[in-house]
């Protein structure tokens, strides 16, 4: 009986790994803003956020919008990469832009 509630409780927080990619707060209005494997997430995702603003603006900007498409596919792979590792319970980070995560503290 205790492995099946594990297993549940595991997926309720893979759940909301997974939302942290798509809205990263929702998780920190939820008792699964306690869970360190979604924190983990969160922070993931915050950073994604962080970096399509980044290129929301250079999208706006005359003669360098076209980095503003590499910019966007290249964070749409890494959040393939974060919905990935989060559905497969992984804590890795994300290439190249994962390791400014630790800089957050919630």
């Amino acid at each position: 009986m205790e492995e099946n509630k594990s297993i549940g409780s595991s997926q309720k927080n893979t759940g909301m790994a997974v939302v942290a990619y798509i809205l990263f707060f929702i998780p920190l209005l939820t008792e699964a803003k306690n869970d360190p494997f979604v924190k983990y997430h969160v922070k993931q995702g915050l950073v994604l956020f962080i970096g399509y603003v980044i290129e929301t603006i250079i999208a706006g900007m005359p003669f360098i919008w076209f980095l503003s498409s590499l910019l966007g596919l290249a964070l749409f792979v890494l959040f393939i990469i974060g919905v990935m590792n989060a559905l497969n319970g992984k804590q890795e980070p994300l290439p190249i832009i994962g390791g400014l995560a630790e800089n957050f503290k919630f």
